[in-house]
């Protein structure tokens, strides 16, 4: 959205008493200091956090280390994820073949 069509939305809600004076001033402030990007697009939240800092592990590992380095990031004790692969390989299939893509798109642990 471009900044001049953000500025009328903002004083239509000025005008109609929605936002006070200080809080328009705030809001047009963050306008056109192009800070108005949303908070869910920012990536300092704690989920894409752990996402950026997930690895294969170099220790905990049978295969590729893709379960020691999800138990790494969730807490969860790695047989846990071990099982829920071996399970999702038994049952649907689909547990060896995103098993694969971590091994071969997560990058391994220095």
């Amino acid at each position: 959205m471009s900044d001049s069509i953000e500025l009328e939305k903002l004083a239509e809600l000025h005008r109609r008493g929605v936002l006070s004076d200080e809080e328009f001033a705030r809001a047009k402030e963050r306008v056109l200091n192009g800070s108005t990007r949303p908070q869910a697009a920012k990536s300092d939240s704690p989920a894409m956090a752990a996402i950026n800092e997930l690895r294969r592990s170099r220790d905990d590992r049978w295969l590729g280390g893709v379960c020691g380095g999800i138990s790494r990031i969730t807490g969860i004790d790695t047989w846990i994820w071990r099982l829920l692969f071996t399970l999702l390989v038994l049952c649907v299939g689909t547990g060896l073949f995103v098993y694969i893509l971590l091994w071969i798109f997560v990058p391994e642990d220095q």
